[in-house]
């Protein structure tokens, strides 16, 4: 069965989902998509610069590069000028395009040991909330460490940033229960707020990697409310009238699959989603015959189970909720 059957077969188990229409888009295929793991597109307001995370399998070795799109194909990518010696990842940039914000296991202070988390009695690398400010000559200037509650624990993944200044992220906090959960650190006149856990029902079900709208009147996340396809699938929350979080309701349509989905975030366009998957295309058997040099070829290219970085469009289902730009 090849791998669009499998999609369509995963939207029709959803009937009551979310459905988002548009058919998904490999992204800059064997350029940006290819044969290692990428997660986490972070794209700039005008649409042509990507930033985004490679990595090994075991994702023990990450790094954040980016790529530039001239006459609609995506350029080599190169690593970030602040990244490449660190364990860093997760760029997300603000709505105006000025800061650009990752997670990192660099020293907080110069000099100091790379920063380190714990749970249940296991020692791993850890992350804190950096950023790099856009200056006057069009470049970044050096990672600024964001101070807070928001790093304590040394476990903050995937920050998102409303255009307010608001930062959401996923965590392991003392609020989470078994799993990670969602928490926004609220931007004051004194600096970030006590971060509180975005309630979207039992603590149970596992949610990470939250993507914000500007306006905060919807959040995409990546989890399992039940009703996943795969280990996680996306899913999107809308604000009620009064404040709250309405249920969390399973994308379908291409979004979700059988196979990982998670990282997702918002491009600049309405409606345009990136989201990370695993998904790979089917090798029927008997196949042709490999070489060496054939299948090495093909074990190299997307959709060779390594995650790679989809695009879709999901403004029916904006729209079907009262929202239109």
């Amino acid at each position: 069965m090849s791998l669009r059957h499998l999609v369509l077969a995963a939207c029709l188990a959803a009937p009551f989902a979310a459905h988002a229409q548009a058919h998904g888009e490999l992204v800059g295929p064997g350029v940006i998509s290819t044969g290692l793991q990428e997660t986490s597109a972070a794209v700039t307001p005008d649409g042509d610069t990507l930033y985004f995370m490679r990595s090994d399998f075991a994702e023990q070795d990450d790094t954040i590069l980016v790529s530039h799109r001239a006459d609609g194909h995506w350029g080599t990518p190169q690593v970030a000028s602040f990244s490449g010696q660190w364990h860093d990842s997760e760029p997300t940039l603000s709505p105006d395009g000025r800061r650009l914000y990752f997670v990192s296991n660099r020293p907080v202070q110069s000099g100091g040991a790379p920063v380190t988390a714990a749970m249940d009695g296991h020692r791993f690398t850890g992350t804190n909330l950096w950023y790099v400010q856009r200056q006057p000559d069009g470049h970044w200037g050096a990672p600024v460490h964001v101070d807070g509650a928001l790093n304590d624990g040394a476990m903050i993944y995937n920050p998102s940033v409303a255009a307010d200044g608001d930062i959401y992220f996923s965590a392991h906090r003392a609020d989470s229960g078994p799993a990670y959960q969602i928490y926004v650190a609220r931007r004051t006149a004194q600096g970030y707020a006590t971060p509180q856990r975005v309630e979207l029902g039992d603590v149970a079900h596992n949610r990470m990697d939250p993507a914000i709208d500007p306006q905060q009147r919807f959040l995409v996340y990546a989890g399992n409310e039940g009703d996943s396809l795969g280990s996680a699938d996306i899913y999107i929350a809308f604000r009620e009238a009064d404040g709250r979080w309405g249920k969390p309701l399973h994308l379908s349509g291409e979004v979700n699959s059988p196979s990982l989905e998670n990282a997702p975030s918002l491009g600049p366009h309405f409606g345009e989603l990136y989201v990370s998957s695993n998904r790979r295309d089917e090798v029927a058997f008997p196949k042709p015959r490999d070489t060496a040099a054939t299948l090495q070829q093909r074990l190299q290219e997307p959709l060779n189970g390594s995650r790679n970085l989809w695009r879709f469009d999901i403004a029916d289902v904006l729209r079907a909720h009262g929202i239109e730009r």
